[in-house]
Parts: structure tokens; C-alpha cells; sequence
């Protein structure tokens, strides 16, 4: 028989899942106006013109739970026995919209939404605020907001916005806001660009499947590379799914990084304080959200450290509680395992 899976500590450590999506409806009739009117981006185009339309059980399932903040949600974290989620509004976020007044309004609204929720649900919900890069200082604005007055612990970036990365001067503000009021910077995949994406939608490899880790492993190396973390020692980059590759790639990554600062081929390219492994062991947080795999999860915290590696389940997207019960008989100390399902979490969020 199999053993049913529990909140409240039976493993010895809660279960904190630190991706977790919602949507408001707003926010979605804002993605599929622009999907029907042919003006979204081709990564958007292809991701919600499916899931917002399909009426296949998995894509009902999806933007059915994806709206629920409630019984739902708590019941579904019931089943799979997870005692806290860390909420985020969900991909593209406002990213994709063009309307700075409307892409504002969703994002705020979204905020005061998921505050509702994590009021009526303490000991279960936790924000992660929403905001609108295209306006980089007032998402700065919102942000101080989110943490002075919601109480939401970092805040959700939905990778590029029109093409554009956090390392490029205009967002400066949101880095700083970052690093000045300690929030984490969470940056979760959408469809890449469309000078990025090619012919990855012809052969079906645009989203999740492939497209996501390419096109935000790229930002975040964008990050890592272009002297942020010098400017800002303590902001707090977290990234999902198997930190996005990063940890399997960072013996490559460097020395070939260290190769072009010495080749001075790129005039972007400048000597940092350190080297790639340093920024990834004092500055990045990574998930395992998509990826149940102890494989995977080891490897991350041998190059990471096991302080900096969290559990996530990246719900609704990807909800199998039997993922729950591969990664709790992992072989790992019983300390790590706290580690990585609850006081790594609680740790950098503060919660």
C-alpha cells in the first residue's frame, strides 16, 4: 500500500514548493486579446494560443487551477503533501503586453490579489510579487511596496520582456531595488523572442520542453557576465529547473568566459571580481521545479552547495504528488533533506 502523503512534518522537514503559478483572469483575457489580434510574440503565440484555448483535460486542468487561490490549491497541496507554497503570477506575467497603464494595473491588481489569498491562508500561501519591467522604476516603486506593505518575500521576472534582459541599463532599477530591500530575483522561463526562437516552434521545441531553459540560462548568464553581481554583492538570483543547466555547464562556462575576457573580442565582455563558480555558490539559488530527478538535485548541490538548492513542484504546470514520494527517498542525510525542502527556503525568503 502506499503511504499517503502528509503535511505537518512526517518526513521530519515540511515541504515548502517555491515556484508555484496563479493567474487572474485579467491577466489572461490581456495575453489572448493580444494572441487573437496576432500581436504577441511568437513564444507567446504558440504557448497560450494552445494552453488558453485547447479543451484537452490537461489544459482545462491548468487554467483551472492556475485561477483558484482556494480549496482547490489547498487541497491539491494536501494530496501531495506540501505544507507551504511560494505563489507567483504566471508566465509571461505583464511581459508581453504593450499598454504600460494596463500591464501597471494587472500587475498591481495581481499583488493586492495574491495578499487576499496569503491572508486567508497564512500558513499555507506566500507572495512573490509581480511587476512591470517595460517601467523599470515603477516596478522599483512596486517592489518596495510589495515588501513593506504585502509582505510578499522576492519577486517573479517572466525572463526577457520584448526581447530585452535584466542586464541592459533601463532595468537597473529593478536590480537595485533588488539588492537594496533583500528581495530575491526569481527569473522563470517564457517563450524566447522572436529573433531567439527560430525553428524550434516547427519541430514542437519552443516551450518547457527545450526553448524555456535555453532562452533563461541565456539571461541569467547574461547577469552573470556582465559585472551585476559586482555592483550588487548581495542580490539573490533564484532560477528553476535544475538552476536552468547552469550547474552542469559552469566548468565550460568559465573557462571559456575566461577565455574571451582575455581575448578582448567583446567589448562587453570585462574582468569581473570572480569567476563564474564564485557568483553561483554566493548568489544563485537553484530549484528542482520540472525535475524530480536525485540525479539532478545531487549534482546541483555538489556544485552549488546544498545550502542554495530548493524544492519546487512548478504547479499546476507539472502536478505529480508521486514526484513527492521519488524525491523523499532520495539518499541523502536527513539534515539535507530539511535542507532542501524547507530551511533553504525559509532561509532566503525569510519565511
Amino acid at each position: 500500500m502506499t503511504e499517503p502523503l502528509l503535511t505537518g512534518g512526517q518526513k521530519g522537514y515540511l515541504r515548502i514548493a517555491t515556484e508555484e503559478a496563479f493567474a487572474t483572469q485579467e491577466q489572461l483575457d490581456a495575453i489572448m486579446r493580444l494572441v487573437k489580434e496576432g500581436r504577441a510574440d511568437k513564444g507567446t503565440m504558440n504557448l497560450w494560443g494552445f494552453y488558453g484555448t485547447s479543451p484537452s483535460e490537461r489544459t482545462t486542468f491548468i487554467r483551472e487551477r492556475l485561477l483558484d487561490l482556494g480549496e482547490l490549491r489547498i487541497q491539491a497541496m494536501d494530496d501531495a503533501g506540501i505544507d507551504k507554497a511560494v505563489l507567483a503570477l504566471t508566465s509571461p506575467g505583464v511581459q508581453s503586453l504593450f499598454d504600460l497603464d494596463e500591464a501597471r494595473g494587472i500587475a498591481s491588481r495581481a499583488n493586492d490579489h495574491l495578499k487576499t489569498a496569503c491572508e486567508r491562508y497564512p500558513d499555507r500561501f506566500v507572495g512573490m510579487a509581480a511587476v512591470c519591467p517595460q517601467d523599470a522604476e515603477w516596478s522599483a516603486q512596486e517592489l518596495k511596496r510589495a515588501k513593506e506593505e504585502l509582505g510578499f518575500v522576492g519577486v517573479q521576472i517572466n525572463s526577457h520582456t520584448h526581447g530585452h534582459y535584466l542586464d541592459e541599463p533601463q532595468f537597473e532599477p529593478i536590480l537595485r531595488a533588488c539588492a537594496e530591500l533583500d528581495m530575491p530575483l526569481y527569473i522563470h522561463p517564457q517563450g524566447p523572442p522572436d529573433d531567439m526562437i527560430g525553428t524550434m516552434a516547427e519541430v514542437g521545441l519552443e516551450g518547457a520542453v527545450f526553448g524555456f531553459a535555453v532562452e533563461t540560462s541565456f539571461h541569467a548568464l547574461r547577469l552573470l557576465t556582465s559585472g551585476a553581481f559586482d555592483r550588487y554583492p548581495s542580490l539573490k538570483l533564484v532560477l528553476g529547473h535544475g538552476c536552468e543547466g547552469l550547474p552542469f555547464w559552469i566548468d565550460r562556462l568559465n573557462f571559456m568566459h575566461q577565455a574571451g575576457i582575455r581575448s578582448g573580442r567583446y567589448e562587453r565582455m570585462k574582468p569581473q571580481n570572480h569567476e563564474l563558480h564564485y557568483y553561483l555558490r554566493n548568489n544563485v539559488w537553484g530549484t528542482n521545479s520540472g525535475l524530480p530527478s536525485p540525479a539532478s538535485i545531487k549534482l546541483m548541490m555538489e556544485v552549488m552547495g546544498e545550502d542554495r538548492v530548493m524544492y519546487a513542484m512548478d504547479y499546476p504546470y507539472q502536478y505529480v504528488p508521486d514526484e513527492v514520494r521519488l524525491l523523499d527517498a532520495m539518499d541523502l542525510p536527513r539534515e539535507t533533506m530539511k535542507k532542501f525542502y524547507q530551511t533553504n527556503a525559509e532561509a532566503l525568503f525569510g519565511i
